[in-house]
């Protein structure tokens, strides 16, 4: 990991927007939303941390930047990679961990670093067996270096199972986007829902991956000092506005120089809680409350307002050196972001693993199959019971006839519905593997059809009318 070479993320001129329908249906007006308003910087190998308030913008501009926004919304910019407009080929060299851990809870944690290892990596070299030896290696370098070695063999866990930590499960989310080797690495609030000493253990991993030469690009809401002091490069916005862009150890003079009160010389409604001085100052006399600076950070924020803040930084150095830097990587025309359309494997071997997982979770979590047999079986035997071998004769034959025609109908529907909760439940899983180029949509589809859906839909309904077919006669 040490041999990587950090890549620089440049950007200018970004706007994105969405629209907002509002209204009935039939009288659906739409409106235009602006969320990021001609953002303009630069992203350099080290931690780069994107912050603000909610609703300000920051998963919006790591999105654009890591290419899974909707290209219609975006109205202008680019997006340059050391200096190129970025291809499809950005994924094989980029990871995104996304907010809310997006995980398959049965399995292992090595297993689920094994498949993004199985579909993430291209096959190098003549021989097979020399590939997957090498890659188990790099599976058993990204949990080393995650600190997951104790806990690899535990299940992450479910609702249902108890597995490994908070911690754990982030860092097993961040393993399983290391193990292409990338450059440049995403993540969206990667502190969320963690307490404050697993928070502090997740952003020094951080920094010391990006001491191995990778661009760290991350957002977060409001950090301690603790954690911000790891930061290298800030980016500051407020209402999709960029009121600060340059080194984190600047932030606090240049809002200091335009007269911002901070409160406890901080804008506590971007960044740290907690700084230097306000350790200081309660280790010795208890002042400078929390909540009393986020209200007058906040107060100081609503007074100024984003457009008074977005204006001052325009007008300040920081913003002049990121333009005149911004001319030397070079001007080029606007072009998409992002297009996906290459897969680290061929299809066929996709649809092998992503089976695989499919098995493993079922095997791992049997309820739904055993109830799917065993409701199938009860009812198969009273329906046969009921209408135990009944009469050829008409009118009486076609009468009862009528009556199991309508029970295996009623069975053939409910008792099939819960698959589409199978792929409601694995709705946001999907969408994120897929777009991170896992596998295609047809592979995952096919490998519920093989894997879930003919053991535990059809093979049941099998059972059912061998069952009442025999019994009724």
């Amino acid at each position: 990991c040490s041999g990587l070479h950090g890549s620089t993320l440049s950007y200018q001129g970004i706007i994105y927007s969405v629209n907002e329908g509002c209204g009935f249906p039939c009288r659906r007006k739409h409106e235009t939303k602006m969320i990021l308003r001609d953002h303009s910087g630069i992203m350099l190998p080290g931690m780069n941390a994107i912050m603000g308030p909610t609703g300000s913008g920051k998963t919006s501009l790591l999105d654009v930047l890591a290419g899974r926004k909707d290209p219609k919304g975006l109205k202008g910019g680019t997006v340059l990679l050391d200096g190129h407009p970025m291809d499809s080929g950005f994924r094989l060299i980029s990871g995104y961990v996304v907010q809310d851990d997006v995980i398959m809870g049965t399995l292992s944690v090595r297993e689920n670093i094994e498949f993004s290892a199985n579909l993430r990596l291209a096959q190098q070299g003549a021989k097979r067996s020399d590939w997957e030896q090498e890659k188990q290696q790099r599976v058993d370098n990204v949990i080393r270096e995650l600190g997951l070695t104790e806990s690899a063999r535990h299940q992450v866990g479910t609702d249902m199972i108890r597995g490994v930590s908070g911690g754990e499960r982030k860092r097993c989310n961040i393993g399983m986007e290391l193990i292409t080797s990338p450059s440049v690495l995403f993540l969206d609030e990667p502190t969320t829902g963690l307490d404050a000493n697993t928070a502090t253990a997740i952003i020094r991993l951080l920094y010391r991956l990006s001491r191995n030469g990778r661009t760290v690009i991350f957002s977060i809401h409001q950090p301690r000092y603790s954690i911000f002091q790891n930061f290298d490069r800030l980016t500051l916005m407020h209402h999709g506005e960029v009121v600060f862009h340059g080194p984190s150890l600047d932030a606090v003079p240049y809002f200091s120089s335009i007269g911002t009160n901070c409160g406890c010389h901080l804008p506590l409604c971007f960044f740290p809680a907690r700084t230097k001085n306000m350790n200081r100052g309660k280790k010795h006399n208890g002042s400078c409350d929390d909540d009393d600076d986020v209200e007058r950070g906040e107060d100081s924020m609503e007074k100024g307002g984003s457009l008074e803040l977005a204006k001052a930084y325009r007008s300040c150095h920081h913003w002049a050196d990121t333009q005149r830097r911004l001319e030397g990587i070079g001007n080029v025309a606007a072009v998409p972001v992002l297009i996906r359309s290459h897969y680290a494997t061929r299809f066929h071997y996709q649809l092998y693993i992503v089976c695989g997982r499919t098995v493993k979770n079922m095997l791992r979590n049997p309820q739904t199959s055993f109830m799917q047999y065993f409701i199938n079986t009860l009812f198969a035997v009273l329906v046969g019971l009921i209408y135990w071998q009944i009469s050829d004769e008409p009118p009486a034959a076609i009468q009862n006839r009528m009556g199991v025609f309508f029970f295996l109908i009623i069975n053939l529907v409910f008792a099939n519905l819960s698959a589409v909760e199978l792929f409601l439940y694995e709705r946001v899983l999907f969408m994120h593997e897929s777009s991170s180029g896992y596998y295609r949509t047809s592979a995952y589809f096919l490998s519920k059809v093989f894997a879930d859906l003919l053991p535990n839909r059809i093979v049941p309904i099998v059972i059912f009318a061998a069952i009442s077919y025999f019994m009724i006669g």
